[in-house]
Order: structure tokens, then C-alpha cells, then sequence
């Protein structure tokens, strides 16, 4: 199907792109306008490596999978049960999911990864016709298609259907007509098929310096996302069987996913990352802990960490752990602040400090002491503790009720947060709401709630339990930049119940 890129009519278009490259497990750097090299090797893979980063939110300040305002975990855990923030301002309406076409924090990632599909789109017909050794030219376009994929699904999932433009001399036309927008079926199509290509053209993982690339196995677990996003749910589960057949695993330590132990591409359990450096610049490096610690809080062993206090979970949802929950680790009711003249550490209780919620510590501080605000903790996007939950469900869904397959699955996620087995023989309603929850403790503040909740049809819900006046119903997806639609003179409509 031939696409028309009609979304936006900006900057990032063939040769004036200039995007920020990045050499996996080497400095950041600059390639400037990448259409002047991609007619060499190292041109081919200075314009993939451009594409990566998106990943990380491109020129955005802590955007894509880090911790800022437009980051998808960070706008996932607001708008749900997993967060609130304690700063206020624009964190209130977010959290209320009072939005409207004009409020920039929940537009702007629509026009920050449109031109990053279109970019991608002339990037693949530039390397599909460079001469160089196949099999990486056959890698480069896999890792293409599946960031593509990626970021189409994340548009997709919150902004509804959008032209996926793939006709590369379109997307290099700053006067291409405007299209009205496709059909659901339309745009989920070529989202499956770009992540089948790239998952027939990638190796299972990536790892040494090559860590943090779009592999097989990502492709497969976005693909997986999308049919459960779909409710096609036998599909999903092929897809989860073949994924748990790929070589990963849980390791031991739930927190050695968060601490600096996921460096490296060492780790069996992560599939995806950001890869970040304490010294590569803001965009490429973990912030979460300076957003989430509370400006007393003192590392016991003696790392300077910068604490903005903001982001907290709410004590319903903290209450809602099992104490004896291995997670609840790294998530605090109490917190160092100092030690007395013996050397024992001093607590102080959130809660009854009169905190919003306890501390949202999830990242382990970077015992490097390189930046006491940017950290080289990784941030991982997919894990295999996904995976085996969405298998769960997607196995619970499809048959009706759980199978040992099922149980299996979610059971060994519990068995390494130190809790026991499901009890047998519950219903699919009862199955579905342990793995609600399991779901919640495994992966909170990862990104997924927000799709997951919008899933079970209790997304509205969530804002309305916390009293909010202004969740409707169409607030599931998040509204068009108003510009958008204006600068369409109407062909391109805005979403439902917005004007």
C-alpha cells in the first residue's frame, strides 16, 4: 500500500534531516545532514544509527524511553495508578487526563516521531540501493523496519491511526497533497509487516558493543504488544511461545534489570534498551533517580545524587504489594537521609512525612560517582518478565481460562519476587485479575500501564476513581496537534471528542 506522508510539513525531510547519531557503546556524535554520506558504508550506518536515536526522545530533554515530561514511561506512570507527581502545574490536568489539542505535553511526541518515520522511510530506499556487503545491508534495513515499527506502534497506540508513510519519494516531498488519515486495519498492517521483516532479517540479540540494537527478539515482542494491542490473541500467543524459545531468561535479582548490573548486553532477560552514559549528554543518560528521590534523601554508601522529588507512587497502589514482595526494593516507605555519629543510618517514613506517595526509586544510583545527575544505567524498554506475563494473558484470553502454560508463566515471575504459586483452577476473571496486578508490581514505571489498563477497559476508570471530571471515554487516545489538522485545512480529522 502506498502511504502519503500528509502529518506534517517540517524540518525533517530528506536532505535538510539532521538528527543526532550515536556509536553503540562509543561517545555521541554528530553526522549533521546525513544525506551526504549515505552514498558510503559508513554512511549507511551513521544514518541507522540516527534512527536509534528516538529511542531516547532524538533533541528532547529526557523524551522517548528516559524520564523527562514527554517520555513514555514518565506520561504512562502519570496517567495511571503506578504515579503522581508532587510538582504540580501541567503534572495535575496529565494526571486527570484533562487534555485538549493545545497542551503540548501530550501533542508533542506525535510531531516528534511522524518525521522520524518519514526519515527512516528515505534512509531505507538510500541503503536498499548502496552497494555494500549484503548481509549487512540485510541488517541494516531489519534494524530500520523495526525502529520504524516502533515508533509507528507508539503513535498508533496513543493517537490512534496515522499515515505510516513508506514511499520514500513522498516522504522527501515537503508538498506531498494531504490524505485523510487510514483505517485502523490500515495502519496496523503495516505495522505487523514491518516487524515480521525486521524479525526475518535480524539475529535473536545483539550484544557487546552491538547491545541496545533492534534485534529479532524485539521485533517479536513489539509485534506481541501489537496483537494483544489488537486483541488477536492466539496470535500473540504464537509469537510469546516462540519468543521464550530464543534463549532469554529471568535473572536472578529483580533489580539488577534498574542498577549496573543491565550494562553491557550481558543481561538474559533484557531485550531492549536505551543504552546511557553518565557522560554522553542529557538525552543519552538516566535521569529517573533525580526525578524521583526526595531532596534529603542520602545514599547509604556514600553516592551524590541529584533529587528533585518529584515523582512518587501513590500509597493505594504501594499498599497493594505483598510485603514480603521482593520489588518493593526499589520502592521506598522509608528512606535514608543521613547517618548519626556511630555510622547508622537514619530513615525517615514518606507516608507519615505526608508525602503524595512513597519514593519511586525503581533505577539503582550509578556507583561510578561520574554525574550526580546523569547516570549510565541502562533503561530498558522490552524485558522477558513482559513477555512471559503477556504470554499469561494472552494464553488466559484465548483459551478462556488458564492453562499450565499459563500459570507456569506468571509463577516464575512471582518465584523470584519471593512469592508462591497462584492457586489453581481459577477462572479467567480471576486469573486476569492476578495478572492485572502482577502486571502492576512487575513492571511499573517501564511504560506498558497506560496500553495495559486501555486493554482492560480501565483506563477512564482510573482517573475517575481518583476524581477527575474530564475522563471520558475518548480519552484513550490523546488528541492531534491542533496545527496538524489546521495546516490539513480539515482533510486530516482530529480525534474524536476533541475540537
Amino acid at each position: 500500500m502506498k502511504c502519503i506522508y500528509n502529518q506534517l510539513k517540517l524540518a525533517l525531510l530528506a536532505g535538510t534531516v539532521a538528527l543526532t547519531a550515536c556509536e553503540k557503546g562509543l561517545d555521541y556524535k554528530s553526522y549533521g545532514d546525513l544525506s551526504s554520506v549515505v552514498t558510503t558504508p559508513q554512511g549507511a550506518a551513521a544514518n541507522v544509527n540516527a534512527a536509534y536515536t528516538g529511542l531516547a526522545g532524538g533533541a528532547d530533554w529526557q523524551g522517548g524511553w528516559d524520564a523527562g515530561t514527554y517520555a513514555w514511561r514518565t506520561q504512562a506512570m502519570m496517567t495511571t495508578d503506578e504515579g503522581v507527581c508532587a510538582w504540580g502545574g501541567n503534572w495535575l490536568p496529565l494526571r486527570a487526563l484533562n487534555y485538549n489539542p493545545d497542551f503540548d505535553w501530550v501533542t508533542h511526541n506525535y510531531n516528534r516521531y511522524t518525521p522520524y518515520i518519514s526519515r527512516i522511510t528515505i534512509s531505507l530506499n538510500d541503503i536498499s540501493n548502496l552497494t555494500i556487503d549484503e548481509t549487512v545491508k540485510k541488517r541494516y534495513l531489519g534494524e530500520l523496519k523495526g525502529l520504524r515499527a516502533h515508533y509507528a506502534e507508539m503513535l498508533y497506540f496513543n493517537y490512534g491511526p496515522f499515515t505510516i508513510v513508506t514511499d520514500a519519494k513522498v516522504a522527501a516531498d515537503p508538498k506531498a497533497p494531504y490524505v485523510p488519515r487510514p483505517t485502523i486495519a490500515q495502519t496496523v498492517a503495516q505495522i505487523e509487516k514491518d516487524f515480521k521483516e525486521a524479525a526475518d532479517a535480524l539475529p535473536d540479540k545483539f550484544t557487546g558493543q552491538d547491545y541496545g540494537r533492534f534485534s529479532k527478539a524485539a521485533a517479536l515482542t513489539g509485534l506481541m504488544k501489537l496483537y494483544m494491542h489488537e486483541k488477536r490473541w492466539n496470535d500473540a500467543v504464537t509469537i510469546g511461545k516462540t519468543i521464550t524459545g530464543m534463549g532469554y531468561s529471568l535473572v536472578n535479582n529483580y533489580e539488577d534489570n534498574f542498577n549496573i548490573n543491565n550494562k553491557g548486553g550481558n543481561s538474559t532477560e533484557i531485550i531492549l534498551a536505551v543504552v546511557c552514559s553518565a557522560t554522553g549528554g542529557d538525552q543519552y543518560s538516566n535521569m529517573w533517580l533525580a526525578h524521583s528521590l526526595p531532596g534529603d534523601y542520602q545514599d547509604s554508601t556514600g553516592i551524590p545524587l541529584t533529587a528533585w522529588g518529584g515523582y512518587k507512587m501513590p500509597w493505594a497502589t504501594y499498599d497493594k504489594f505483598d510485603k514480603k514482595d521482593k520489588r518493593l526494593k526499589v520502592v521506598l516507605e522509608s528512606y535514608p537521609v543521613g547517618k548519626t555519629a556511630d555510622g547508622k543510618v537514619i530513615y525517615k517514613n514518606a507516608r507519615t512525612n505526608g508525602d503524595l506517595g512513597a519514593v519511586a526509586m525503581k533505577f539503582g544510583p550509578d556507583p561510578s560517582k561520574a554525574n550526580s545527575q546523569n547516570s549510565a544505567v541502562d533503561f530498558p524498554i522490552y524485558r522477558y518478565a513482559d513477555v512471559l506475563l503477556m504470554l499469561a494473558e494472552s494464553i488466559n484470553e484465548a483459551n478462556g481460562a488458564p492453562n499450565q502454560e499459563a500459570y507456569d508463566a506468571i509463577n516464575a515471575v512471582r518465584k523470584r519476587a519471593g512469592l508462591g504459586d497462584l492457586p489453581t483452577g481459577l477462572s479467567k476473571s480471576q486469573f486476569l485479575a492476578k495478572l492485572q496486578d502482577e502486571r502492576l508490581f512487575e513492571l511499573w514505571g517501564e511504560g506498558w500501564r497506560k496500553d495495559d489498563l486501555i486493554r482492560w477497559n480501565l483506563y477512564i476508570q482510573r482517573a475517575v476513581n481518583d476524581g477527575s471530571t474530564t475522563a471520558q471515554s475518548y480519552k484513550v487516545l490523546l488528541p492531534l496537534p491542533r496545527s496538524v489538522v489546521n495546516q490539513s485545512n480539515g482533510v486530516i480529522k482530529q480525534n474524536e471528542g476533541y475540537n
